[in-house]
């Protein structure tokens, strides 16, 4: 798997054929799963996600031509094996509302990043209900629905914070035999609305 430090910034200017090709929701999962869980190849990756080897290895394919994946060592040198390049896939949102194209994009990258939620959520409520997780992990998992009234600026250095303070855990934390793998969802979404009492 790539380090948590590795990075790829879309450019709608530079990238928009890649931005077309990454709205297609199995590319999305099928780039998830490999960053999740290491290198694998189509039949694998057709296993996990219920479609067939032949759609699998297409869409691989159609990653790899924009640079978002690459082939692995083979294991037996008989079926391909694929890995991330990058551990994360970022972009300018206000860059993003330039066009419809990219505004499809962002629409895209978020609803199959409420999809991964759901997956996890269940994940996780079957590894704590099947005993896989041990009881210190209980009070440390979590997530919150938290609503603060913040600036612009506020809500970026935030982000900047989480951000740095997530990076600097996991490379503390890098050779403990304690760690575990563990997926981390944050959002900062301003309500334009008016407030609710």
């Amino acid at each position: 798997m790539p380090t948590p430090l590795t990075r790829r910034v879309l450019d709608p200017r530079e990238d928009a054929a890649a931005l077309k090709a990454l709205t297609h929701p199995l590319r999305i999962r099928l780039l998830g799963l490999l960053r999740q869980h290491g290198a694998a190849t189509a039949s694998e990756l057709a296993g996990r996600t219920g479609e067939s080897s032949a759609s699998t290895s297409y869409h691989l394919r159609v990653l790899a031509k924009y640079a978002f994946i690459e082939e692995a060592e083979h294991r037996d040198g008989r079926e391909r094996r694929w890995r991330s390049v990058h551990s994360v896939t970022s972009w300018s949102n206000a860059a993003m509302t330039d066009s419809p194209e990219t505004r499809a994009f962002v629409d895209a990258a978020r609803r199959a990043q409420l999809e991964h939620l759901e997956r996890s959520l269940a994940a996780h409520l079957a590894d704590t209900a099947e005993g896989r997780l041990g009881p210190e992990w209980t009070e440390a998992s979590g997530f919150t629905d938290l609503v603060l009234r913040l600036t612009p600026e506020s809500l970026t250095e935030l982000w900047d914070t989480f951000h740095r303070t997530a990076l600097e855990l996991a490379a503390r934390d890098e050779g403990d035999a304690r760690g575990t793998q563990v997926v981390l969802f944050a959002a900062g979404l301003p309500l334009g609305g008016e407030d609710e009492a």
